[in-house]
């Protein structure tokens, strides 16, 4: 909402749009990290395959993010501060995740992962998808299945190895 060009690296940057910028990150990682918390309360370890996911995921809003705050003439250490500061918000959502969660029914566990899921693909639908075909053409799609691929892959190694 208001924040089409927040994550494009050809977008007009400005201060102003470092709001939109952080509130999108934040509010992409909550779930993320949130689904990671739960990993930990249902099973004592967290899927090496959702980590994978997540970091792979998170690297281009970094970049795209990163060059933006240069772009708009913020300092090293400044957006260092914004970065350590968006870690720590989403590193308190697993914690939340683990301990507001412990003793919730399979089914409200259930509704927020889904939740999570859905809020993970609106920001996939709505941000990622739609400029990684802007910028990058038809090969978009085809580095889109590549990735879904890896994560099957990690997810059926991380499987096998009895993970």
């Amino acid at each position: 909402m208001g924040a089409g060009d927040r994550k494009s690296v050809n977008a007009t940057h400005s201060s102003s749009l470092v709001v939109p910028l952080v509130l999108g990150i934040i509010l992409d990682g909550i779930p993320e990290n949130t689904v990671i918390g739960l990993g930990i309360l249902e099973g004592g370890t967290v899927s090496f395959a959702m980590l994978v996911a997540v970091f792979i995921s998170n690297i281009p809003e970094a970049v795209a993010g990163t060059a933006g705050m240069r772009a708009g003439g913020w300092s090293g250490a400044k957006i260092f501060l914004l970065w350590l500061s968006i870690t720590l918000v989403c590193a308190g959502s697993s914690a939340a995740g683990y301990t507001l969660f412990a003793g919730v029914s399979p089914e409200w566990l259930a509704f927020v992962q889904t939740f999570a899921g859905g809020a993970i693909l609106m920001m996939l639908a709505n941000t990622m998808i739609p400029e990684a075909y802007e910028h990058g053409g038809k090969l978009a799609g085809v580095f889109t299945v590549l990735g879904f691929a890896v994560a099957v892959w990690v997810t059926v190694l991380e499987k096998a190895s009895g993970g």
